[in-house]
């Protein structure tokens, strides 16, 4: 049987391919516009604001933290980083935090801490753990070496600065071996819980392929803040332990980086560097026990070897990458990888921007973030 055909008058021919192509633009517009599926990609622009290297030469940032408060020489807003390198380029020695002040662009020293501090276990190499607390104290964690290398580490501390930069205090445990990842906080104003990871435990100086230590760990610290004085330690609890740790001559250590709270505060994400994984803990703020490694999240795919971590407005998870210059968004709820994204691109090493990213921080307005490019000490924004 013949199926019957219609014509079309060349004017109804291109009126229909004129609603055709209305109809497809329409289609690709509602694309275009439709929810972006996470926080990275409402990020546009990249803007390097300073060098971070202050007159003494020191180099190697590694911490950033926002200022959540002004007190002191700190306006609220400030971005603070620590060095991990001295002028000389040597791991484990740096010893100054410089301050950002957006509102000036200029860059000023907020804290320099004695090299040879005696209450603090093997000197002054100041890590990724930092934080300031509402009260205007700063907590910043030490990974000291005497030559750059872990061959001779010490146990290092956590150093407690005053809002005008002089050292107030230190806190040292047999629980704390160098304090290493950027910080997970909550701050309640007159008490605060800090959580640290601690990766020195076991890890030495080695020849040839450095072994694998199963002993680092996350350390919950239970502080009272009082008025006007330094914080003190209420009480400290390992709720995590059995990750990896391994020295490394590019980075000194390898270890777990990142911490970061879930919004209930139910959860504890840790960023597992030598598993390639990120792991959960359970009731974080208030277990007496260790969870061990916790359970796995998420591993492999976008994940190259995870440093810092923060969680985004939409309460996703943004990851650094040590092994090449991208930042990872997770749905913590799913534990999906939505994507990667670069924000380094350095072509200085291979692939671009390995080893560069340790500090990572929000905008205070939750529109971007802050982030270092240690390889050329800068201090970057993205939003």
């Amino acid at each position: 049987m013949n199926n019957p055909t219609r014509s079309f008058s060349p004017r109804a021919a291109r009126a229909l391919i004129a609603a055709t192509v209305s109809a497809a633009a329409f289609a690709t517009a509602g694309v275009a516009h439709a929810e972006p599926q996470g926080f990275l990609e409402t990020v546009k622009h990249h803007t390097t604001l300073i060098n971070t290297v202050p007159e003494n030469g020191d180099q190697n940032p590694y911490a950033v933290v926002v200022a959540p408060a002004t007190a002191g020489t700190i306006k609220q807003g400030d971005v603070l980083v620590g060095n991990f390198n001295n002028s000389t380029n040597l791991q484990g020695t740096g010893s100054t935090i410089i301050n950002y002040h957006p509102d000036t662009k200029q860059m000023t020293v907020f804290a320099t801490v004695p090299r040879d501090l005696k209450e603090c276990p093997g000197g002054i190499g100041l890590s990724t753990a930092m934080t300031m607390l509402k009260s205007g104290y700063v907590i910043i964690g030490s990974t000291p070496s005497n030559d750059g290398t872990t061959g001779t580490k010490g146990a290092g501390c956590l150093i407690v600065i005053d809002p005008n930069g002089k050292v107030a205090s230190t806190i040292t445990s047999p629980n704390i071996n160098d304090p290493w990842g950027n910080m997970a906080v909550v701050d309640n104003g007159t008490s605060a819980t800090l959580f640290v990871s601690n990766a020195g435990f076991g890890v030495g100086g080695a020849n040839g392929e450095p072994p694998v230590f199963k002993q680092a760990t996350v350390l919950r610290l239970d502080l009272d803040v009082p008025t006007a004085k330094p914080p003190v330690v209420k009480k400290e609890t390992v709720i995590g332990s059995g990750f990896g740790a391994q020295a490394d001559k590019g980075v000194f250590l390898v270890g777990p980086t990142g911490l970061a709270l879930s919004g209930d505060q139910k959860l504890l994400y840790v960023s597992d560097a030598i598993g390639n994984r990120i792991t959960e803990i359970d009731e974080p703020m208030t277990r007496d026990t260790s969870a061990g490694v916790g359970r796995q999240l998420t591993a492999d795919g976008l994940l190259h070897r995870p440093l810092a971590m923060v969680t985004a407005p939409n309460g996703h998870l943004l990851v650094t990458n040590a092994l090449n210059g991208q930042i990872v968004e997770i749905d913590p709820a799913s534990g999906k990888q939505i994507y990667a994204r670069w924000i380094d691109t350095d072509k200085a090493q291979s692939p671009p921007g390995n080893g560069d990213l340790f500090g990572l921080a929000m905008t205070p307005e939750g529109d971007g973030f802050y982030f270092v490019q240690d390889d050329v000490n800068t201090l970057v924004l993205a939003k």
